[in-house]
């Protein structure tokens, strides 16, 4: 079993917000994540929502900003929150762009050198995780559902596509949903896969992948804000991954949020909304 340490243990709304550090061995490198843990969870198995972060931030930002766990002990759910990327492994570079390497592992696979040895962040959230936090937290096993924000809404949605029935919901604040057809993508696809396998580009992108989806039934469930100026820039393109959903007759449902913008204060108002349906999925 994993060996895992506590960081930190705060209380908070009749749970406790912790947050500890265990040596990855699909990362090869120290990991840290956050979990809150409900009241209940003292005497019962629960459930499990995944938090994927977007770029730039660790696994702070959501449970220090986003306010889900007074909603997480409402609807009797544990929240993990996983850090964005491997950290300090010594590749150059690795801290040079806000929006590639450090803060930036976009939930991929990496197959280009020096990047594949650390940076396999999609094997460490579907596999690895999942398997230490069931090894040392009181969960129903079978019961995981997945979100995430802008990189991290991008991440639960290649996750669910990819893992057909293993998480039974999953939604996405401002994902960036078409990542071949963004600069973001583009970067960062070019940086861990090479320019030279532009085909495989395909199988790390939600609106390609849900074209091929043969699995239970998915719906899904995207946020976004009217106001985003990276919804404006091009780097989201929500619209493309609804129309193949669409086309590939798999349910999908685009909120669209009058005036709000990309920022935690946009995750905060919402969050309640995305935990309860999670919820209903995790019964």
């Amino acid at each position: 079993m994993t060996v895992i340490s506590l960081i930190s243990s705060s209380k908070c709304f009749g749970g406790l917000q912790k947050i500890y550090s265990h040596q990855s061995k699909e990362l090869a490198c120290e990991m840290k994540f956050a979990v809150f843990l409900p009241a209940t969870a003292e005497d019962r198995r629960l459930p499990v929502l995944y938090w994927l972060s977007g770029l730039t931030c660790n696994e702070t930002n959501f449970i220090q900003k986003a306010g889900a766990q007074r909603y997480a002990t409402e609807n009797n759910l544990i929240i993990v929150c996983p850090d964005t990327s491997p950290r300090n492994v010594n590749i150059p570079g690795e801290d040079d762009s806000w929006d590639f390497g450090s803060g930036a592992g976009f939930y991929i696979d990496a197959t280009k050198d020096p990047w594949s040895k650390h940076y396999r962040m999609y094997s460490y959230v579907t596999q690895e995780l999942i398997e230490v936090i069931n090894n040392n937290f009181p969960t129903v096993a079978n019961k995981i559902s997945i979100a995430g924000h802008s990189m991290g809404g991008h991440g639960a949605l290649i996750c669910a596509l990819k893992n057909p029935g293993l998480y039974k919901s999953v939604s996405a604040f401002a994902p960036i949903s078409n990542p071949t057809k963004c600069p973001w993508g583009q970067k960062i696809f070019n940086g861990y896969l090479g320019s030279e396998k532009e085909e495989e580009w395909k199988n790390w992108d939600a609106t390609e992948l849900v074209a091929s989806y043969n699995g239970p039934p998915l719906e899904l469930y995207l946020d976004q804000g009217s106001e985003d100026s990276f919804l404006k820039d091009g780097q989201l393109n929500p619209q493309n991954l609804v129309d193949a959903s669409r086309a590939a007759q798999v349910p999908c449902v685009l909120n669209m949020r009058e005036g709000y913008d990309h920022s935690y204060f946009y995750v905060a108002s919402f969050i309640g909304e995305h935990i309860a349906y999670h919820a209903r999925h995790l019964q």
